[in-house]
């Protein structure tokens, strides 16, 4: 196998169209600026040379030489005489964002399909590491909420939420009737953007109870934190899911641009 067979596939080898209107040298730029920028060709590691360029893909080495110099003119790839090319560009990976409208809809479909048993609802001073996310003083207050939710009786998920912004706590009733963020919006709290973070972690005594499973078990953890218009946090969610009864599943568009 040869080196570019290992960064670009054969029917990618195949893609460039010398009858299409975008130049044949911009094609294969193209081509390698996206392995470069998604870290498939990571920082430091050699590019192939001119004559491997252009036996791969069939094109002329100006052609090559050509793709290859614009790599170097967007500072992707460092050329240097007798010493090769090599990619100079560090990949640091991002954030999957999905829009917000299609994951609150999910959310609260789920809690439509799910039932959920609340097992507080108290206004409290926060942890000194959850204050800090909210910005609030030491002496300022939360609504703390706890949580189980189900499936036809059997319970999948633990959440335990602190949330600022509304004038007073909704009641037990309340909240295991209609959906928590249906009840936000009501109240005039709207989220304009959310970030998850998902980790794993092990049951304690209390979440192992709440899920029915044995202290030890292997759950997944998930942090939501939500912000309002002013890009303030108003919201702090940790859920603990029992891995065999939920599923997190996402559905991205791939960006032919990125």
């Amino acid at each position: 196998m040869s080196p570019i067979d290992k960064l670009i596939s054969p029917k990618q080898q195949k893609s460039l169209d010398p009858n299409s209107h975008t130049p044949l040298y911009h094609q294969l730029y193209s081509l390698f600026k996206k392995v470069i920028l998604n870290g498939t060709l990571p920082h430091g590691a050699f590019m192939p040379t001119e004559q491997q360029l252009s036996d791969a893909f069939n094109v002329s080495r100006i052609t090559s030489k050509r793709a290859m110099d614009e790599l170097a003119a967007e500072k992707l790839v460092e050329r240097r005489r007798g010493k090769g090319t090599h990619v100079i560009f560090k990949y640091t990976p991002g954030s999957v964002k999905a829009p917000l409208v299609g994951l609150l809809q999910e959310i609260e479909s789920m809690a439509r399909q799910t039932k959920v048993r609340v097992l507080s609802v108290d206004i409290l001073k926060p942890p000194e590491d959850i204050r800090e996310k909210l910005a609030l003083e030491p002496n300022e207050t939360a609504i703390k909420i706890v949580r189980v939710r189900s499936r036809d009786g059997i319970p999948f998920g633990y959440y335990v939420s602190w949330t600022i912004g509304l004038d007073k706590k909704p009641s037990i009733q309340t909240l295991e009737s209609i959906p928590r963020l249906e009840i936000f919006r009501e109240k005039g709290l709207d989220f304009t953007h959310m970030k998850q973070t998902l980790t794993a972690c092990a049951a304690d005594e209390v979440l192992a109870e709440s899920l029915d499973a044995e202290v030890g078990d292997p759950l997944l953890s998930m942090i939501r934190q939500s912000f309002d218009s002013n890009e303030k946090q108003v919201d702090y969610m940790q859920v603990y899911y029992h891995p065999e009864r939920f599923q997190f599943e996402m559905d991205l568009t791939i960006d032919e641009n990125s």
